[in-house]
């Protein structure tokens, strides 16, 4: 066992949608330097098939499979009620699970919409709330939120996921501020078009930004989990990202818009109105 598995050894990270994407290349990172895992999304044969993978690999002590639909108001309380009935102190929370809908508002379903803000912002929100109060008791912890280069900028067509992405933004960086006094951490990872579900579930697959250049999973959650670990306030996954969101200072935002409608149009100019939650 190396330097790093011997001083993560009894520590456990919980990550939400755990299932796929993001969130199993998280399980992967975090099960090589040793950590113990909770996982949750709703997808339980995918999670125990994950988790018993790292578990042997890496002689990991403990994989907490938790199945939850964190678009249930519910959800967050029955999480964390689970996590403390098992004695499990959590040291790492990843915020990773999200969902976008592609198409006008104005045609789009808002229930399905009320979905999105409750999975994108309200349970990434209660669940930190939960944690960092057992955190601050300990003084030692790290929080993960996962952002978006929509974070920054308007996105005509996902009006409502680029808002939910902003807000996990602004609400990250002020966490980090409130606890920059403490030994507990907060992180917002904002990647670009990634080649994941997303724009599949989300209705888009047709769009500009679906069929443009993705970026690997992989490479995201490793740049996130890089910037976790030294404490880091904000990461913006890959070059070009970088140089989009840094654009966002000087261009005015009705450009921004209509560069980001252009993006989430399909080549023919039609739209579509689906979701993923």
């Amino acid at each position: 066992m190396n330097a790093m598995k011997d001083e993560n050894k009894g520590k456990t990270v919980l990550i939400t949608g755990a299932s796929n994407g993001f969130g199993m290349e998280f399980a992967r990172l975090f099960a090589k330097d040793g950590y113990n895992l909770i996982l949750v999304a709703r997808s339980t044969e995918r999670m125990k098939k994950l988790g018993y993978q790292l578990q042997d690999e890496h002689q990991l002590q403990k994989v907490c499979v938790i199945t939850a639909d964190l678009t249930r108001p519910e959800a967050p309380q029955e999480i964390y009620r689970e996590v403390r009935q098992q004695g499990i102190d959590v040291d790492v929370l990843v915020n990773n699970a999200g969902a976008g809908i592609h198409g006008f508002f104005f045609e789009t379903d808002l229930e399905r919409e009320k979905a999105i803000i409750q999975l994108n912002i309200t349970t990434p929100v209660e669940l930190t709330k939960l944690f960092l109060h057992d955190m601050k008791r300990r003084n030692s912890g790290k929080i993960l939120n996962l952002g978006s280069v929509a974070s920054f900028m308007p996105s005509p067509l996902m009006a409502v996921y680029g808002a939910t992405k902003a807000f996990l933004l602004s609400f990250s960086e002020a966490l980090s501020n409130e606890l920059k006094d403490t030994g507990i951490t907060v992180t917002a990872l904002c990647p670009g078009a990634s080649n994941t579900m997303f724009f599949r579930r989300a209705g888009a697959a047709h769009s500009r930004a679906a069929n443009g250049i993705l970026s690997e999973p992989a490479e995201v959650a490793k740049d996130g989990y890089e910037a976790l670990m030294s404490g880091e306030t904000r990461i913006v996954s890959g070059i070009m990202n970088k140089m989009q969101t840094a654009s966002t200072n000087i261009i005015p935002d009705t450009k921004l818009a209509s560069t980001m409608r252009h993006m989430m149009e399909e080549e023919s100019g039609e739209d579509t109105n689906h979701i993923d939650t």
